[in-house]
């Protein structure tokens, strides 16, 4: 382990003006992504989707500070036949990698799952970063509903972060640590603010437990927001003050960023939310993104298969990745929605 290269690497991840583009969709998400816009999930199609991406010179260079990818798109070239990880470092980002391999129902705890894919992680892990691979990504799943989430499934998820993140540093390479409290059900904000404090707390025993060095990781946590089934809808001020609440309570300082996924978020609400997170300040870590659809759904819809829309696709990719940009250092407004550019 490579402790000055670990800190180094999860530094720049979470520079200010930048977030990280997550483009690592498994083959059974990306397809129903395409079967949206009426394209068929091929390899040269997916690999031509993400290549428009990662050719989108201004988003890229100036918003953009690392790319997670999936296990094929980290062995793809480009239509000239340039790796497209390649691509990526030639902007200035960082490119990484998803390694766990999803989640599947943890027994004895119904409505409940368990991220698997330790086993052979070292060995995969060593490939990834031959593949020129600087950080992983490994996502735990944490449903909120009547009697869950449960104790085991919890302590179970956060086990396996720490293991993983372990693993990671031993290969200098920087994990990525997400446990995301889904907003599927119909709790209200300060349930999930309530179960986002327990995992949290829970995860960062596990990596204590695991010798995590703090300072070589990112987290990558849900913000409190209520359940999409719940009828009271909370604020975008009261989303940004109950999720710093929640990390203040538990995350230490030590750790050098926090990139929030979107978690089903619409493109708006979630820079709108991230804007006003950093708008209150204070935070000891600084405070990105880590996006997949809330970058990715412009863009896709605009390209919708067809090489004679790719320009206007990296515009919409590009503006989207400006205003989430502006949102991690506070400077979003509003009206610059109108103007995409």
């Amino acid at each position: 382990m490579d402790l000055a290269q670990l800190a180094q690497t999860a530094a720049a991840m979470v520079q200010p003006g930048k977030g990280i583009l997550a483009a690592d969709e498994s083959s059974g998400t990306i397809k129903k992504r395409f079967d949206a816009i009426g394209v068929e999930s091929t390899p040269d199609n997916r690999r031509d989707y993400r290549e428009l991406l990662f050719r989108s010179t201004d988003a890229m260079r100036n918003h953009i500070s690392g790319v997670i990818l999936y296990d094929e798109t980290i062995r793809q070239t480009a239509r000239d036949g340039t790796p497209l990880v390649t691509l990526i470092e030639q902007t200035g980002a960082i490119p990484g990698i998803k390694v766990d391999l999803g989640a599947k129902p943890l027994p004895f705890c119904p409505g409940e799952t368990i991220t698997e894919g330790l086993d052979g992680l070292r060995e995969r892990l060593t490939e990834y970063a031959g593949l020129g691979a600087r950080f992983a990504k490994w996502r735990a799943v944490i449903d909120v509903g009547e009697g869950i989430p449960t104790w085991t499934a919890v302590k179970a998820n956060a086990h396996a972060l720490g293991r993983y993140a372990a693993l990671c540093q031993e290969q200098t390479v920087v994990p990525i640590v997400e446990p995301e409290v889904l907003m599927d059900g119909g709790h209200d904000i300060d349930r999930c603010a309530t179960v986002t404090e327990f995992v949290l707390k829970t995860v960062f025993q596990e990596l204590y437990e695991q010798r995590v060095v703090l300072e070589g990781m990112v987290l990558k946590p849900n913000m409190a927001i209520a359940g999409k089934k719940s009828s009271r809808r909370a604020s975008v001020v009261e989303v940004a003050e109950k999720t710093l609440m929640a990390l203040k309570r538990c995350v230490p300082a030590a750790v050098p960023g926090i990139a929030f996924l979107s978690g089903g978020q619409s493109d708006e609400e979630a820079t709108a939310h991230l804007n006003a997170m950093n708008r209150i300040g204070g935070a000891p870590w600084r405070l990105t993104f880590s996006y997949g659809r809330a970058l990715q759904a412009a863009p896709q819809k605009a390209w919708s298969g067809k090489q004679d829309n790719v320009a206007a696709a990296q515009q919409a990719f590009t503006h989207r990745a400006r205003m989430n940009g502006l949102a991690s250092v506070g400077q979003w407004e509003r009206e610059l929605e109108a103007r995409a550019t």
